[in-house]
């Protein structure tokens, strides 16, 4: 069961200003005995964005907050809960976009970095979209990120979180949306390899124009259908709901499970996945946080 919203939500502001939160901790298959953790691990991390977002500010403060809070909790394959590739070594890869000027930071194969998502928002300014491994690491130094060892973001072994990807997807009351991604990749992959969720068009997609959507799942599969841009052509014409099914269908051409999270231009949320499970929370203007570890447990009317 979700736990109720805060006092946060329940003072209301003079004039209410509109704004919206949706965070995913992975499309996976998550046993009854974990369950409970995810939702509450979402909840914190929409709580976080919501904090934000509440007092009036930024789609992307809100992200990273909420990611950060995601990198935090070793429940999620992400930070300090990142698996091992074949080498039994953690690289992480995270990115941020914000969609008032599509300006996108991405960082990818990283080691020492405590919260990768804060390092990708420290790069949109910057004209690399991408910085990898060593590169990355010493912009991070550069820009006096918070660096750890690598062993402080190795999950142990009874809380292994497996394949997934965390992200977040938040509307300001100024219409900006940004999108985010996180994640500690694949268990035991190739060094170096690098997934769906630093790649704009793939794992995460913002647009003013349009809406923003945040993906976890088999990411060479979404890579080679490119999802997150697919989903966001969609959604040019079609409602939330409605793109993703679409999405969804044609990641069936190359096979491979997904979850998708979406806010569109209006501020209309939804989500969806065809995997076993998909960890989401989401909150607004109007409506308290809720977490949900199966779209069929969302009830509300979108």
């Amino acid at each position: 069961m979700a736990r109720p919203a805060r006092r946060i939500w329940e003072a209301r502001l003079p004039d209410p200003k509109r704004w919206a939160v949706i965070v995913h901790g992975g499309a996976k298959t998550i046993v009854p005995e974990l369950r409970e953790r995810h939702r509450q691990g979402c909840l914190r991390a929409v709580e976080a964005a919501a904090a934000v977002l509440i007092v009036g500010g930024s789609a992307v403060d809100a992200v990273e907050a909420a990611v950060r809070a995601l990198e935090d909790d070793p429940t999620f394959n992400a930070g300090r809960g990142s698996v091992l590739n074949a080498a039994g070594q953690v690289e992480c890869d995270a990115a941020i976009m914000d969609g008032s000027d599509l300006s996108v930071g991405a960082v990818a194969a990283v080691r020492t970095l405590r919260n990768p998502i804060s390092v990708a928002r420290r790069m949109l300014p910057e004209r690399p979209v991408l910085l990898v491994g060593e590169g990355a690491e010493a912009f991070a130094r550069e820009h006096g990120a918070e660096l750890c060892v690598p062993e402080d973001l190795m999950a142990p072994p009874q809380d292994d979180p497996g394949c997934d990807t965390v992200g977040c997807v938040a509307l300001d009351s100024r219409g900006t949306i940004a999108a985010g991604t996180s994640t500690g990749g694949l268990r035991g992959c190739a060094v170096g390899r690098v997934g769906d969720s630093p790649i704009p068009g793939c794992g995460l997609y913002a647009d003013n124009t349009v809406g923003g959507v945040s993906l976890s799942g088999e990411g060479e599969s979404i890579i080679r259908v490119t999802l997150a841009a697919r989903l966001i052509q969609v959604l040019e014409t079609d409602a939330p709901g409605p793109a993703i099914e679409r999405s969804l269908a044609v990641l069936g051409r190359v096979g491979g499970e997904a979850g998708l999270i979406v806010i569109d231009r209006r501020g209309v949320i939804d989500w969806g996945h065809n995997s076993d499970h998909f960890a989401v929370a989401h909150a607004a203007h109007d409506a308290p946080p809720q977490a949900f570890v199966h779209r069929s447990e969302d009830r509300r009317q979108i």
